[in-house]
């Protein structure tokens, strides 16, 4: 019986998601657990398979349109059904038998249209260019056709571009999948534009005004005026693209609904800048400072079990082994790769593992379950020399550590000299609901223990 496929929750993680890109078309035959199509959620791009074998009868929704959890998104006929299947099956679901995946629209040519924004939805008028679905200069594509005979692809970071730089998308040559248009191919462009024209010839001097003459003794004095050009704000409103709605609404939850409470900690860190030196002396990976926190907060974690903990409503469920979630800042927003059991891999296999998933990260090629669960999160700003800062939390999980960067500070010695030390300040933020304030300054006294003590790290 044909079978009317759904948008999944378990998938979209939210409310809605967009369908970026169909794997597959009407009519073509589909095999348990290949991909039927691309959808993106709020920070990644999950790949939908097919649960059972069949023929694509008819796509319900166009790329790029978003969609609410739970809706139709197309038809699966099993084998030996033909097309009078799909009314019978659409009916049953709801769905409009005449309903079927939306024609793109036929847009304006690229520097006519305005900047492309990240949650544009189907509806998009003619004017608007073809779907969009995110900022970020990966794989995700929008379509501008400027004539029938050839389909341009590219990004709507670079659509934004180049509409900034006034430039035409039929300018500029892809390189890209299928020619998609990617920001070096603008850079590139700009640049060979740059090169090839004329220099400017310099503007004439203005000559000056002639002397006003003396006011009549009759004639009133001129008014006063004010430059309208001398008190107005040059400004650009940026549309917001879907990560930073998520971004915005997430935040915004967790800063008014989660008791926050905060404990800083100023860490001595020579031996461990030292111990760094020395591993990377000899290790055909580079280790990061970023490398060591991760595992001192593994376990710190281990230490203190009670503080490996979500809040889970009714109940604080706590986990056995160590899951982290790592900021990593992209071009569209924060996100936050989760790294599995942290407690047992080497600092090698952290460093490895961080620098693929950030890399993924910044391409937008995240999959949905590398952004879920995790019970603590670690945000480094130290590269940025930013000295201290505190962050907030990630609901449901119990802490975030905030890391600053390492710094020369005097610090008293146990025999009362004074010394200049290499100085780290961290702040926790933690969950009041999770944690009490004795666990949590339990806790960091764990992690300044083992961060100060760096060959604790690798035991």
């Amino acid at each position: 019986m044909a079978d009317v496929i759904r948008m999944p929750e378990v998938l979209a993680g939210a409310t809605e998601a967009a369908i970026q890109t169909w794997l597959v078309a009407e009519g073509s035959s589909v095999a348990l657990n290949q991909g039927l199509a691309e959808i993106e959620t709020d920070k990644a791009i999950v790949e939908l398979t097919a649960e059972a074998a069949g023929t694509i009868g008819r796509l319900l929704v166009g790329e790029g349109a978003n969609v609410s959890v739970g809706e139709p998104i197309l038809v699966l006929l099993a084998d030996g059904e033909g097309q009078d299947a799909i009314g019978p099956a659409l009916a049953a679901a709801g769905v409009q038998a005449g309903d079927s995946a939306p024609a793109a629209p036929s847009p304006a040519p690229a520097e006519a249209t305005a900047p492309a924004e990240a949650t544009a939805v189907a509806e998009a008028t003619a004017a608007e260019p073809a779907t969009v679905v995110t900022d970020e200069p990966g794989p995700v594509e929008v379509e501008a056709e400027e004539s029938p005979s050839r389909r341009l692809f590219a990004s709507p970071l670079v659509r934004r571009l180049a509409a900034d730089a006034g430039v035409a998308l039929s300018d500029i040559r892809g390189s890209g999948p299928q020619g998609r248009i990617v920001r070096r191919d603008l850079e590139r462009h700009l640049a060979q534009r740059e090169a090839a024209e004329p220099a400017r010839p310099q503007t004439a001097a203005t000559p000056a005004p002639a002397p006003a003459p003396p006011p009549s003794e009759t004639a009133p004095a001129p008014a006063a005026s004010t430059p309208a050009a001398s008190t107005s704000t040059i400004f650009e409103d940026v549309p917001l693209d879907r990560m930073r709605k998520a971004i915005a609404r997430r935040l915004t939850e967790s800063k008014s609904t989660v008791p926050h409470f905060y404990l800083v900690a100023d860490c001595r860190v020579d031996g461990l800048l030292e111990l760094r030196r020395t591993v990377n002396e000899n290790a055909a990976r580079k280790i990061s400072v970023n490398d060591f926190v991760l595992k001192a907060v593994a376990g710190a974690l281990v230490d203190v079990p009670a503080a490996n903990a979500i809040w889970n409503g009714d109940s604080i469920r706590r986990f056995s082994s160590v899951d982290i979630s790592v900021a990593v800042a992209t071009e569209g927003g924060l996100t936050t790769p989760v790294l599995r059991e942290v407690e047992r891999l080497s600092l090698g296999e952290i460093s490895a593992t961080v620098a693929e998933m950030a890399g993924r990260a910044r391409e937008g090629r995240l999959k949905q379950h590398e952004l879920e669960g995790g019970s603590f999160s670690v945000s480094n700003l130290g590269m940025y020399g930013t000295s201290q800062f505190s962050a907030i939390l990630n609901p449901p999980q119990s802490g975030i550590l905030a890391v600053g960067a390492a710094r020369p500070m005097p610090v008293v010695g146990a025999d009362g000299e004074l010394t200049v030390g290499q100085m780290m300040t961290v702040t926790l933020s933690a969950d009041h609901r999770v944690l009490d304030g004795a666990v949590a300054a339990e806790w960091l006294a764990a992690f300044q223990r083992r961060i100060e003590n760096p060959l604790t790290i690798l035991i």
